[in-house]
């Protein structure tokens, strides 16, 4: 097997994969399109405010300290991650606040507020998501589900926890306060899920957020990038800025490399794609070489919502608001019925509001705040032209925050843009421009995701929200951590590589 690698795709996906196929002795490339690494984690600059494009959640870092470990480093000599307290500060519109937080006494007592009797609610469900959590991460993470079997080992664990209901369904099994539940069950919904569809499974977020707590970068997520590049180049990673792939070639059912844009042939054996399948299957491959995945059988899949994410800057600053806030609207149920199945662009909204000043203000001038403000919207089948709805929609945002979240905004902007569901059609090549792949339905997790070893091709593999374990960065770099089971060890004169020859070859 040759020791050539190339990673398609420079998000969190390919640096991760880039890094654990480096530790095992192949040598990588990896070819990005954009002009800078990071894919959905790349960074804008404006007037002097910094914001990250996409994730600002940080769960799970021991997932990126493995990485550096990997080849006997410190993640903490790369960058440096500081704990957010709340987590979330969710904001009702009845002007009622919910802190989400690690510590059980301070969120008993908010409980408490709400509804007294929620508080031993809530405790048994804490103990059903960490059973949950015991299956579905602690076993099933980085587990490979190439095969029908795989899938059916786990079925008597998911109809004995209950995880196949609805993650909704099994909150309101334990939280009668309809706010409450509203607090417990946003999570899905930063992973591309809606809380009424997705499998009870995903509870398994809650125990991940109280067992390593929320993080945020210091200097953004883009300084998680930088440091990732950085210990890629120490190892000796190829990375190739804005080298976009035109196409996969296939023979006899197996990869023999990639063609880039300039016409530029690599030659290689294994290719790990952390773009989205779905794109890569029809736009990548041709026809003939691929029996499963045909076009038709990739459009009759679900794909998540898309995204309208605003980004703007203060001459003044908030000093009250908490670093990540969920303002919630007046609908919860009505709002993604028409978001993930209408397909249409309400008058009302749920906003995302992070501000990452709170933490660090380095990102913004001395006496500023940078904020990046989301909302969940219909992906690209609904046929909305953003190009006049997406400038409306945005002055609609500032406007409410403005009066109900942020006083005096509009007076204080210096500098304001948007990207919608055309960015991520269009420069992050996503089939159908949904934020998150395929949605994390039932139907469309584990076995039943697009597979991280290709069925149509040998040799073809892939990260990234797409594939198992899903959406998220402990998905994503879950993700890579699969191919240490798929992707087969370099080989020298016969001879599988040990890890201390595999990172000084």
């Amino acid at each position: 097997m040759s020791k050539q690698a190339i990673v398609i795709g420079a998000g969190f996906g390919g640096l991760a994969a880039a890094a654990r196929l480096r530790a095992r002795g192949h040598q990588v490339t990896i070819l990005e399109a954009g002009g800078q690494a990071g894919g959905r984690a790349r960074a804008f600059e404006s007037e002097g405010f910094h914001f990250d494009a996409g994730p600002t959640v940080i769960t799970a870092p021991y997932l990126f300290d493995e990485l550096f470990e990997l080849f006997g480093k410190d993640r903490r000599d790369y960058f440096q991650l500081v704990p957010v307290d709340p987590f979330y500060r969710v904001v009702f519109p009845d002007g009622r606040s919910f802190d989400y937080v690690g510590d059980d006494e301070r969120l008993f007592a908010q409980i408490a507020k709400f509804n007294p009797a929620d508080v031993d609610g809530y405790k048994r469900l804490v103990e059903h998501s960490r059973r949950i959590f015991d299956v579905g991460y602690t076993e099933l993470v980085d587990a490979d589900f190439s095969k029908f079997g795989d899938m059916m080992r786990i079925v008597p664990d998911l109809v004995r926890l209950r995880a196949y209901k609805s993650l909704y369904g099994l909150v309101a099994r334990y939280i009668k306060d309809d706010a409450l539940r509203q607090v417990f069950t946003f999570q899905p919904l930063l992973i591309g899920g809606n809380p009424f569809r997705v499998p009870g499974i995903y509870l398994l977020i809650h125990w991940l957020e109280r067992k390593w707590g929320v993080h945020f970068a210091m200097g953004g997520t883009t300084a998680i990038v930088q440091g990732l590049t950085r210990l890629l180049g120490e190892v000796g990673v190829d990375l190739r800025l804005e080298a976009p792939v035109e196409r996969i070639e296939v023979q006899n059912g197996r990869a023999k490399g990639v063609l880039l844009a300039d016409g530029t042939f690599l030659e290689s054996e294994i290719i790990v794609s952390n773009a989205d399948p779905a794109m890569v299957y029809t736009k990548l491959i041709d026809a003939a070489a691929r029996r499963k995945h045909s076009d038709a059988s990739i459009a009759r899949k679900r794909y998540s919502m898309s995204l309208f994410v605003g980004y703007f800057g203060t001459k003044k600053t908030y000093p009250d608001l908490a670093h990540h806030s969920i303002l919630l609207g007046p609908r919860y149920r009505g709002l993604l019925t028409d978001i993930f199945d209408r397909k249409t662009l309400s008058e009302d909204f749920s906003l995302y509001l992070h501000a990452p000043t709170r933490t660090d203000p380095s990102l913004a001038p001395p006496g500023g705040e940078s904020f990046y403000v989301l909302s969940p919207v219909p992906n690209q089948a609904s046929g909305i032209d953003w190009s006049v709805e997406g400038p409306r929609y945005m002055d609609r945002i500032l406007d409410a925050l403005d009066a109900e979240h942020l006083p005096g905004l509009r007076d204080n902007l210096v500098t304001d843009f948007h990207v919608d569901p055309t960015y991520f059609e269009g420069e992050l090549r996503s089939y159908q421009g949904a934020a998150f792949g395929l949605e994390p339905t039932l139907r469309q997790s584990a076995y039943f995701r697009f597979h991280n070893a290709s069925e149509d091709v040998a040799g073809l593999y892939f990260v990234g929200a797409g594939v198992h374990p899903g959406a998220g960065l402990p998905g994503v770099l879950s993700s890579a951590k699969v191919l240490d089971r798929v992707v087969p060890a370099p080989a020298t004169k016969g001879r599988v590589l040990s890890l201390p020859e595999a990172v000084s070859a």
